[in-house]
């Protein structure tokens, strides 16, 4: 019987493994990886395109056609569509980021004869019905009008657009741009984007011969190129001038601070170590922010800091939402906090914890197959190999103290960080 009064021994995590993947390219240029692993008989199947270059004067369109997708085709309306794939007991779902759009189908590798159809009638038929379009535009003018209530949403986007300038990652629509979305722009950009050789195909689950055939019957033949390619290059980012940004609003109880600068990314051999450094200030619940601001303090519910990493670059930015009495000293104690990370060597037992969270976090999100996929898309679209994850383990195992605190002096000065204010302050 197991001892419940003895706590199991805890072992220092030595390698993470993962699983990679086989990869096959269609005659019409989609690129096919798959994962093979599990023994129930369910596959998850992405279809990752990346974005066309981002149109200042026709902001909305990467986000309209990508949403709209499912709506209609010109053999299937959109209850047909989700009726179909409701039916074999699948799930269907299109997601949007800054740099691809995604179409997912999770099903039982059994219904796939009958669901992948429904899939590739999607990806090369999307006709946006203008009653299904003018439905669309009115949720999200009504849905932007409630989130500019918000504080948090305000701020996002104000630092959004300092940092990343008119680009497709300073996105931030107001009500009326959606009047602008017309159907004929939607399926021009369709056509132009959702063509295979603009298509990343990552396939998870329990996968057989039959099914890796049927999935190459179904999207190899009948779905063609455009004489011309998709245009996914972007136009050049140019952070703001004007450092500080004050929102006013003076009915607020509560004031969100969002702020930040630019940063590396992924690719950048520093990347893990500065992960190391923005998980003490910030990057769990045991963090130094969290610590002042919220358990001695009491100024917040939550803060946290992150690190975003683009193909452009990236940003570090540290968020919270505060008592709108409180809003001037809690960006007082922010900036200590990373005066701090650059005058005084983190202990060994703080820096230890961090290691230990780090690469417990690590191991803890490869629970499934479909985790592993997720890891290898992040190396994927970044240009990046396996040995990156064998160099950031390591890097979390072995950086020091001292090389954390010339990386905070290197990274973190604060008179740089550009500071959004929304509420009192």
């Amino acid at each position: 019987m197991i001892d419940r009064k003895t706590a199991p021994e805890s072992q220092a995590i030595d390698n993470i493994n993962l699983i990679r993947p086989e990869h096959k390219a269609l005659a019409n240029g989609c690129n096919v990886f798959c994962f093979n692993s599990g023994d129930q008989e369910l596959v998850r199947i992405e279809w990752i395109f990346n974005n066309l270059r981002f149109n200042p004067e026709k902001p909305l369109l990467n986000t309209a056609v990508n949403t709209m997708l499912n709506d209609g085709t010109s053999k299937l309306s959109a209850a047909e569509i989700a009726d179909k794939i409701d039916f074999y007991g699948a799930f269907l779902s299109v997601d949007y980021g800054f740099e691809q759009s995604v179409v997912t189908l999770h099903s039982l590798t059994k219904h796939l004869k009958h669901t992948l159809p429904v899939i590739k009638d999607i990806l090369t038929d999307s006709i946006f019905p203008q009653k299904e379009l003018k439905t669309y535009i009115r949720n999200q003018q009504q849905k932007l009008q409630v989130s500019l209530q918000k504080n948090d949403v305000v701020a996002r986007r104000t630092f959004n657009k300092a940092l990343y300038g008119n680009t497709i990652y300073g996105l931030t629509p107001v009500v009326e741009d959606y009047q602008n979305v017309q159907r004929n722009d939607m399926l021009a950009h369709f056509k132009q984007m959702y063509q295979p050789s603009n298509c990343t195909l990552i396939i998870a689950g329990k996968i057989e011969q039959q099914t890796l055939d049927l999935l190459t019957d179904t999207f190899e033949s009948g779905w063609a190129n455009l004489s011309t390619h998709a245009d996914t290059s972007q136009p050049e980012i140019k952070h703001a001038a004007e450092r500080f940004y004050f929102v006013e609003k003076p009915e607020a109880l509560q004031s969100a601070i969002r702020m930040g600068l630019p940063f590396i990314n992924r690719t950048h051999p520093d990347f893990p170590a500065v992960q190391v450094l923005n998980t003490v200030l910030g990057g769990y619940f045991g963090s130094r922010l969290m610590n002042n601001i919220r358990e001695d303090k009491g100024y917040t519910y939550g803060i946290g800091s992150g690190i975003s990493s683009l193909k452009q670059g990236g940003a570090l930015f540290i968020a919270t939402e505060v008592g709108a009495d409180v809003c001037k000293a809690a960006t007082v104690e922010i900036e200590k906090e990373i005066a701090l990370l650059k005058t005084n060597i983190i202990p060994g037992d703080e820096l230890s914890l961090v290691r230990n969270y780090m690469l417990g976090s690590l191991l803890g999100s490869l629970e499934n197959v479909f985790s592993h996929a997720d890891k290898f898309k992040n190396l994927y679209f970044s240009g990046l190999d396996y040995e990156y994850y064998d160099r950031y383990t390591e890097v979390i195992k072995t950086v020091t103290a001292e090389e954390l605190l010339e990386l905070a002096n290197r990274y973190l000065n604060f008179d740089e960080f550009y500071k959004v204010i929304v509420g009192k302050y």
